[in-house]
């Protein structure tokens, strides 16, 4: 899928980016206002990650998500009214309030759910592709994780396993430099955290994490060969986050300078010239794109806002099966 000269899917991946970028910037003024509560972690400027890879993906593929779960979510097909209501603490949210921004899950649309632990989710992965083995099912798993995870003894035993036994999961690496403040050039001595594949005997490869297309392929290749069982793959996808690890982050470990450079290489401003330059779309069509985002998001606000408060008397309902005794 040529997603600069297809029309229908230039303006799903433009929709799909501008959906993740407006949902994260109202969240970051609801919290800078003090109306939501808790934490969370921000993805803008990773937009093209989540989009070009869910892209690749079927009705019946899984994923696993990472704290930084917001895009993996919007882009797998997530109501966005539902993942508000989860942040606002409404009774009307994924885990009726009880989640928060880390925790989401979304197991209609193959979201096995956002993970606080780092690395979390790749064990998640590795057993979510046993099962589609087991069950002799036709689908994938694709599993998100940033590059502090890469570090982490969970996604050695994951990875390992997935690749011993062949499983249809897709690794997908979303490298930002940052594991929290610890630069990526002092957490590895390889190059690239794609050729951490080599020691499982599975393909790596490291692509442009602010390409949607480039994701894509490289995704909707891997994707291919798990499908025909012949076991994961790494893909580490070089991006960047333009807002710190979380929102109490004061971002003294990197310069203004290097936080402006990626911002000019901003994902959506350079799909957005690919797809004119092709003339794949014209600007009344960008436009609207944009515009149904904002929309989108305007409307998951006002009706998260106005879904009733999770019950603190109702918190034991989700510890115990069948309710408290």
């Amino acid at each position: 899928m040529d997603l600069t000269k297809d029309a229908e899917a230039a303006q799903s991946a433009l929709r799909t980016m501008w959906t993740i970028r407006r949902f994260e910037e109202a969240v970051d003024d609801l919290f800078g206002r003090g109306l939501m509560h808790g934490t969370m972690h921000l993805s803008i400027g990773q937009e093209a990650v989540p989009t070009g890879a869910c892209l690749a993906l079927a009705d019946g593929d899984y994923i696993t998500s990472t704290h930084r779960g917001h895009g993996h979510c919007i882009a797998k097909g997530a109501k966005l009214d539902r993942m508000m209501a989860e942040l606002l603490a409404k009774e009307t949210g994924y885990c009726r309030g009880r989640g928060g921004s880390m925790h989401i899950a979304d197991v209609a649309t193959g979201n096995l759910g956002a993970n606080g632990i780092v690395a979390g989710g790749v064990p998640i992965a590795a057993g979510a592709g046993l099962a589609v083995r087991m069950r002799r099912q036709p689908h994938a798993v694709l599993s998100f994780f940033g590059d502090g995870a890469v570090n982490e003894g969970a996604w050695h035993e994951g990875v390992n396993l997935a690749a011993i036994w062949d499983l249809p999961v897709v690794f997908v690496c979303e490298n930002n430099h940052y594991g929290m403040s610890m630069a990526v050039n002092k957490a590895f001595r390889v190059e690239r955290l794609a050729e951490r594949a080599k020691a499982y005997g599975i393909p790596g490869v490291t692509v442009d994490g602010n390409d949607p297309q480039a994701v894509h392929d490289a995704v909707a290749e891997a994707v291919e060969r798990a499908r025909a069982g012949r076991g994961p793959s790494l893909i580490e996808a070089v991006t960047y986050r333009w807002k710190g690890h979380s929102k109490s982050d004061k971002n003294l470990y990197r310069s203004r300078e290097e936080i402006d450079s990626w911002r000019e290489r901003d994902p959506i401003t350079l799909f957005e010239a690919a797809v004119l330059g092709s003339g794949t779309l014209a600007e009344a069509e960008l436009e609207r794109c944009r515009d149904e985002a904002r929309d989108a998001v305007r409307d998951a606000i006002r009706t998260a806002n106005a879904a009733p408060d999770a019950a603190a008397d109702e918190l034991a309902s989700a510890v115990y099966a069948g309710g408290p005794s």
